[in-house]
């Protein structure tokens, strides 16, 4: 269940020396997240948690809370703690983490352009010992998802499908032939649903049940979730160019895409004002418009 929110518009790909320049305390912190400007490292398990991109690992567990609040039937009890910890790492560590590893191995070569001082391109790790970790995240996510449904007393294993689901959907998303990414559109809402949708539904599965209205209020905030997946393309325009991938700012250039990039959010988040509206909630509709205003003030402010 799959963001890492990095602007580097029209960036221009660095060599490893310069990359890594002015190393120390900030570019070790870089690598511990799993962003850019990481320090070299020989250390094997720094390069594994590299790969997993600790950085992108928030968003999904901030989904969790959301569907565990949602579903009305979250306590603070010992045991509703524990479990919501557990969906948190299987969303999180596991699925995120696989997530994020194979579709670093898919873009192996597109980052020997853009990024080639990343771990596979720079060769600090085989391209086995990464298969064998995507191979085990894998593994360990789609167990933690079964053990919460055994844990839920659910007759149906939501938790364990909803799992399976969203890591065919990264797999897709990053491996040919399909290799959703290789279109903006697809590539990024697929990206959306894996970090909004996927983890809300776990959280809300596992303390309840899934609703139609949760479910097309999380699908359509997942189109928000497609402006912010935009913002990551722009550092790898050069790239994705050479490699023929359509991702939006290659598409339709870096100025048009960055106005797609956040009236994707703008949008999607005032329609929500409009359904909380129709839903009879006025003051949840009021408190959410007040804080897209500054929003759209800090977008209209740094992006023109």
């Amino acid at each position: 269940m799959v963001l890492s929110l990095r602007v580097k518009i029209a960036a221009k790909p660095q060599a490893p020396g310069k990359a890594l320049a002015g190393g120390g305390g900030g570019s070790s912190f870089n690598q511990l997240l799993g962003i850019k400007g990481a320090a070299r490292e020989t250390n094997k398990w720094k390069i594994r948690l590299q790969l997993t991109k600790p950085v992108t690992w928030p968003p999904l567990v901030c989904g969790v809370v959301c569907g565990a609040a949602a579903s009305g039937n979250f306590n603070w009890t010992l045991e509703d703690v524990a479990k919501s910890i557990v969906c948190m790492l299987m969303s999180g560590p596991f699925l995120t983490g696989y997530t994020q590893t194979i579709n670093d191995y898919y873009d192996r070569e597109i980052d020997a352009i853009n990024e080639p001082y990343r771990p596979i391109p720079s060769g600090a790790i085989s391209e086995n010992e990464v298969i064998t970790q995507f191979c085990l995240l894998l593994l360990g996510g789609l167990g933690l998802g079964g053990l919460l449904d055994v844990w839920a007393g659910h007759d149906f294993p939501i938790v364990f499908y909803l799992a399976l689901g969203g890591s065919l959907v990264s797999y897709i998303y990053s491996a040919p032939p399909l290799k959703l990414k290789q279109n903006g559109w697809i590539g990024n809402f697929a990206l959306g649903v894996s970090y909004i949708s996927l983890p809300w539904w776990a959280g809300q599965a596992l303390f309840g049940t899934l609703t139609p209205d949760i479910i097309v209020l999380t699908l359509l905030y997942s189109i928000a979730g497609l402006g912010i997946a935009i913002v990551n393309d722009f550092k790898s325009i050069e790239g994705d160019r050479a490699l023929g991938l359509q991702s939006l700012p290659v598409a339709f250039g870096a100025e048009t895409a960055k106005w797609i990039c956040v009236g994707a959010i703008d949008i999607t988040q005032i329609s929500v004002v409009g359904y909380l509206l129709g839903a009879g909630k006025p003051y949840y509709a009021l408190a959410l418009l007040i804080l897209i205003i500054p929003q759209v003030f800090f977008q209209v402010k740094y992006a023109s």
